[in-house]
């Protein structure tokens, strides 16, 4: 049964006894190996980036069942899948250190051209300004591209994973080693970072927002799900119980995060599958 929780019970309590902000709803089989982030399609579909089957894995949001493929082997470490405002899906593989670009036609997606190199590449973000934003883990470079040339760059993030847009336009990057999340503005000017112990990051990696502009981080290390109001700091809950397992309400190694209204998309990467949580509202 899905549980209805408010914010408001759980506002004042200390970080590792914040209740969960969603309730456990279905589970794929372990269909997929090591799954890194995901995201919603255009099509509604959901697309996996199944980092050691080296390919896309597109699945069921309501089933959870897997239906396709894309690039199946060719892919090798794909970490990051992003959908742009022009309908084209750009995939991070880190072990060709490039971004992948495929547009759909007919409704199919197909493979345009290879954008690259940025060295051990975790995270692409294809921004609603029109530009890229790429996450070279190895040099710890943030780079940011227009119509596949240079704009502008930032560095002092070695090992960073994600780059998520907010709902007002900024960018924020998962820095896993340092052990929190970086605001910045689309010119890549350091806005703010979030690292308050409270939040008890152990390696955050892939992140997504709701509709109410809330941060859902995934923090591997910590096999936990986190909920953060970017505005306030404040913590508003935490899925998972800091340690690993493959019940409801465990994770083991979790890394992706795909928000679509009221429903959470969890890649739960060491148990080699996708699982699904929702908010129950009346």
């Amino acid at each position: 049964m899905h549980i209805l929780l408010t914010a408001l019970l759980l506002a004042a309590a200390p970080a590792f006894a914040q209740g969960p902000f969603a309730s456990f709803d279905r589970a794929s089989g372990p269909i997929l190996n090591d799954p890194h982030d995901l995201a919603i399609g255009p099509d509604g579909r959901l697309y996996v980036a199944d980092k050691l089957n080296h390919r896309i894995a597109i699945l069921d949001p309501d089933t959870l069942e897997l239906i396709e493929t894309l690039s199946e082997g060719a892919l090798p470490n794909v970490r990051d899948v992003s959908f742009g405002p022009d309908g084209k899906l750009y995939a991070a593989v880190s072990g060709a250190s490039t971004v992948a670009v495929y547009w759909f036609q007919d409704g199919k997606p197909a493979l345009e051209y290879a954008l690259g190199r940025f060295p051990n590449t975790e995270g692409a973000l294809a921004h609603s300004n029109g530009r890229l934003y790429v996450m070279a883990s190895a040099t710890g470079q943030l780079v940011a591209m227009k119509n596949g040339e240079f704009v502008t760059a930032v560095q002092g993030m070695p090992g960073a994973h994600d780059v998520a847009e907010a709902p007002d336009g900024t960018i924020w990057v998962a820095n896993n080693f340092a052990r929190q999340l970086v605001q910045f503005d689309q010119d890549l000017n350091l806005l703010r970072t979030l690292d308050d112990p409270k939040y008890g990051f152990i390696g955050p990696r892939y992140l997504d927002f709701d509709e109410f502009g809330r941060i859902v981080v995934a923090d591997q290390e910590g096999h936990r799900v986190l909920m953060i109001d970017p505005l306030t700091g404040d913590l508003i809950g935490i899925l998972g119980d800091g340690s690993a397992g493959e019940g409801p309400g465990k994770f083991d190694d979790p890394e992706g995060v795909a928000v679509h209204g009221n429903t959470f998309f969890f890649s739960d990467s060491d148990n080699n599958r996708v699982v699904r949580y929702v908010v129950v509202t009346n």
